[in-house]
Parts: C-alpha cells; structure tokens; sequence
C-alpha cells in the first residue's frame, strides 16, 4: 500500500496548502465566501496539523510554521465560550499528536500559562453523553491523562459507559444517536464515533488499557465493518442514509476499515473483499469530492450542498487529517490493492439494529447482482431533525434521490389529519424480508399505530402496512392504510425528487436516469391524487442533495377533504422501473 499511502499524504499536503492560510493570528478560521465561522474549526485544524506532524515528523509546510499554527489553533479553541465538545475533542488529539508529555511536546511547549490552565479546565469539565458526543469525552480523558494534566485516568470507565449505552438502547448492538423520545437514530455518527475512539487509544500513553478494550470495541464496530461490502455500491458510495453523510460518509467508512485492518480484525479469508470496498470506497471519494486541479475538498456548490453542521473550512482539514491518518495507516497494513473485483450478488437483507415489544428499526438492503443497482430502505429515527434522509424509501443517488437537510415526503404517501401529519416511517412492526414470485426479494412492516412527521405516535387514529417488492431493477412500493374510526382525511401528498449527478465531479460509472426517467405508474390510488405541474428546483440551492443538483419534483396530491371510513383498507400501490444508464454513458 506505499503507493496509496504516498497518494493519501500528497493530497494532504495539497489540502493543507490552501487551507492553512484561513488560520488568523487569534487562531480563528476565516470562512469561505457565503459561509461563516463555527466555533470548533480550530480544533478541527488543529488535529490535522497534529496528524500531519505525526506522518511526516516535518514541523514546517511551504512558509507555514505548524507548531506556531497548532497553538494559535489550540488558544482559540481553548477560550471559546460556547460548548464545543467536537472542537474540545479534536484539539486535544492534535496536541496528543505533537508528543506524549508535556515536557516532550512541540505545541504545549508554545502554549501560555493562561491558554494551558485554561485546556486543563475544559478538557476536565464534561457532560454524560448518551450519544456520539460520549466518543468526544473519551478523547479528552485521552489527552488530559497522556498530556499529564491529570493523575487519574478515566478513558476506560467512559469506554466501558459508551459501550453500556449501545446495549441499553439497542437490541442488536449498534450506536443509537438519539435515543430520547421515539429513539433510533442509527447513522454514520456510530461510524464516526468508533473512528474517534480507536484513533484516540492508539495515542494513550498506557498501551496496556488500549489491549484490554480493543476487544470490546470490536465486538460492537464488527458489526458496521460486516455492513460495509453489501451497502457500499459498485461505484464505490458509501453510507448514504441519515445525516452528516456525502464526503463524511465516504471517510468514516474509509477510517474504520483501515483501521480494522491495521488491528487484525478482519481475516486474511476476508481482506480481499474488504481491499476491493476499501478501493471503490477510496476512488468515489476521490473523484467526486476532490478538486484534482487545485487540491482541496469541494462539499458544496452550484449543483450540491452539504449539512449546515459542516463548513468547507472543517471539511477540508478534517480530509487532510483523514488522508495522514489513512497514509499512516497504509503503511502498518503492507500489501497492496492488487486484488480481484469481487463478483456482484443477487440479495435482499433485513438487519435489525433495534427488536424490542415497543418498535423494530433496522436497514433493508437490496442489490441486483445483473446491474449492480443497491438500494438501502433506512426504517430509523431522524434523531434531532427530521429531514428526508432517513425515510423509508429506497436510497439511491443518482436513481432516487433527496435534498439535503430538508424534508419531503420522498416515495412515501403523507397524509393529514387535522394537525397531524403522518408517514410510514421511522419504526415498524413484525419486519420481514424474503423471497417472493419469480426471484423478487420483499420486505414488509407494520406500523399497528400511525406516527407523525415529527416523530409522534398517535394512539388509536390507525395503522398502515408497507410492502417493497424488488424484482430486477423493478421496484413496487405497496401501503395500505386503516383509520380505527370514521376519520377526515385532510390531505395526502406523494414526492418524487428527480435529480442526477454532479456535471464533473463525479465517477463515469456512476448511476444515473436516462431519457425515461423513472417510469413510475401509480397501480392502485384510494386517495383519488392527482399529479401536480412539475416544480422546477434546479436554481434553488435549498434542494440540493450531497451528490448532486435536483432538478425536478413531481407531486402527486390531494387537497380537499376525503372521509376514510372505519375498518375500510385505503391502498396506495406505486410501480418504477427506471431507466437506468451510467452518468457518462
């Protein structure tokens, strides 16, 4: 892997050359044009230094002074006056990153009295977290204990809390985001947040405490490492549901099975597949979010957007800082990608992430062997802010996609009651997947209790049944609703969000839709629809997704009272067959 790790460190040098000079003297970042400055930036910058000292042990890069850059970095961050756990936790790697001790670190030894007092306070004062932000406390226990700013080491007793909490609130052991309210919010941010501890153990200065927990952690991230060869598609996209994903959702993939590899967890069996994931992972990163012109990351721009939580500034230091991670890595792993294309299979999945006498969640997962085509149907919770990327609807950029951070009822009927707005989504009952007629794959779930947009379950307004049949590349979405009383049906309304992929940032063999389209029919319509003009999108930024430009949304609607009787099953029955082609076809 010397050539790929050599590739992995010149594009981060790159992508550090034109960052660095956003650093400003106080140690704030200034932000692109249109974009403003978030308060754990520097902490961010401050850990991408760190990692590329670690790599290439070089203090200076072109005329910028890294350890004079990593301690303004690390004041700002230090004296910022909101909540920053995510800044706190980066910065403190970023130090770690410069030495083991206070007195055998470049950076502390630049740090003033002040600014140093001022680390100690912040990296000791922490909340309980029940979420990723737990990944974040261990990080700073890492740092305050290996710095020496404290005696007592705490890493392992906030390991042992964070791995506690998976099984508290998931049956099947993976990382719930959000478990308040309904609870369930399974994304990348259980990825991201093995990433973050695996990365601040190999920085403990107690190896020992490392040796006696990575058997614990990988009990729980072997579960997303065995998801990744039958999510990741043939063009190499990632995770591609929830929040936070786009280029994030190709790096937390990329770093966790480095780093899975570096440790020996996956078997010498298995490395074939996991080089080959790890390669398609790797190029679609590559070209779809590298400017390989000038050297940095493009999340965002005329044709695509990117979350509101992820700057252009945070997302270029947090790839360099990946890209020395992943060169660093390379090179304990040894070998190379010289390995066979793994032969493209025919299945359909269900994987519980949840299983419990209250709701079933998990990740339906399809893949047409003959065309390549995957789609995953997230039946999770959208955590915090309800936006269409965790619906349950067939994810496919390119095929069906979504804008980003924004909600729309995506290939699944909303219906209004008065001032309930509810869709089947989020959770389910008695899910199953099988065979059906001539080699179709399906998957059912019921929802015994109608549940709103916001998250709500409503007892004893109705219920809904949902069936997805896949067969080929054709796709039929079944619903069937039943009110438990004679109710008023205010509205319904149905999206389909028609984009494609980026004009040139993009792999060539990526998918997209040709002449027609998605050759969606409406089979059977109980709620009496009907299709609205096409809404012309493609100048508003707002319905952007992470991929690329949504030009189009077709609605089908209905917006005059309808009395659904009690007991009466309502069907709403929706067939595609796109017409799929290669977006350099």
């Amino acid at each position: 892997m010397q050539n790929f790790a050599d590739q992995c460190l010149d594009l981060a040098r790159s992508i550090l050359g034109h960052n660095l000079d956003s650093v400003n003297e106080d140690g704030t970042i200034t932000p692109l044009q249109g974009e403003s400055f978030r308060e754990d930036e520097p902490g961010h910058a401050a850990h991408a230094i760190g990692e590329f000292f670690r790599v290439t042990g070089e203090t200076q890069l072109g005329n910028y002074d890294l350890i004079d850059l990593a301690a303004r970095c690390i004041t700002a961050q230090a004296f910022m006056t909101e909540e920053t756990e995510n800044g706190l936790a980066h910065c403190a790697l970023g130090l770690l990153s410069f030495g083991p001790a206070k007195d055998r670190n470049l950076v502390w030894e630049r740090l003033m009295e002040p600014t140093r007092a001022q680390l100690d306070k912040r990296l000791l004062a922490r909340s309980d977290y029940d979420n990723h932000l737990q990944s974040f406390n261990i990080a700073k226990a890492v740092a305050r204990f290996s710095i020496g700013l404290s005696k007592k080491d705490e890493t392992g007793k906030l390991i042992d809390s964070f791995l506690t909490r998976i099984d508290e609130f998931s049956s099947a052991g993976y990382c719930d985001d959000n478990p308040h309210g309904l609870g369930g919010a399974y994304d990348i941010y259980g990825i991201q947040s093995f990433v973050i501890i695996r990365q601040a153990l190999q920085l403990h200065s107690n190896s020992h405490l490392r040796d006696r927990k990575l058997p614990s952690l990988r009990t729980y991230a072997e579960k997303y490492i065995k998801l990744l060869p039958e999510i990741v598609r043939q063009d190499g996209l990632g995770w591609c549901f929830g929040p936070g994903i786009g280029a994030y959702g190709q790096m937390h993939c990329i770093s966790l099975l480095m780093q899975a590899m570096r440790d020996g967890w996956i078997s010498s069996a298995q490395k074939p597949i996991f080089l080959d994931v790890l390669r398609r992972l790797f190029y679609f990163f590559f070209v779809t979010y590298l400017d390989q012109e000038h050297g940095y990351l493009v999340i965002r721009d005329s044709e695509r957007n990117c979350s509101d939580q992820h700057t252009t500034r945070m997302a270029n230091f947090d790839a360099a800082r990946s890209l020395c991670q992943w060169a660093r890595l390379a090179k304990a792993i040894g070998g190379d990608f010289n390995v066979p294309v793994q032969p493209l299979k025919t299945f359909g999945r269900f994987v519980f992430f949840d299983k419990s006498n209250k709701k079933e969640q998990g990740l339906f997962i399809y893949q047409n062997g003959s065309s390549g085509l995957n789609f995953q149907i997230p039946l999770i919770s959208a955590g915090r802010k309800n936006t269409s990327g965790s619906l349950a609807f067939p994810h496919c950029p390119g095929v069906f996609d979504w804008p980003v951070d924004k909600y729309l009822p995506i290939m699944l009927p909303e219906l209004t009651f008065g001032e309930h707005v509810v869709i089947p989504a989020f959770y389910g009952k008695h899910c199953s997947t099988g065979l059906g007629l001539r080699n179709s794959y399906f998957f059912r779930y019921e929802q015994p209790e109608l549940i709103t947009i916001d998250e709500q379950i409503i007892p004893g307004l109705g219920s809904c049944k949902v069936s997805w049949v896949f067969s080929g590349d054709k796709i039929t979405s079944d619903f069937t609703f039943t009110v438990k009383k004679q109710t008023q049906l205010d509205a319904m309304r149905y999206v389909i969000a028609l984009g494609v992929p980026h004009s040139k940032y993009r792999i060539g063999t990526t998918f997209t839709l040709g002449e027609e389209s998605l050759r969606a029919s409406v089979i059977k319509d109980d709620f009496h629809a009907n299709w609205a003009d096409p809404e012309i999108v493609s100048e508003d930024s707002a319905f952007s997704s992470y991929y690329g430009k949504i030009h189009y949304l077709q609605i089908l609607q209905r917006n005059h009272p309808f009395v659904m009787r009690a007991s009466q099953q309502y069907r709403f029955v929706v067939e595609f067959e796109p017409d799929i082609t290669m977006a350099d076809a």
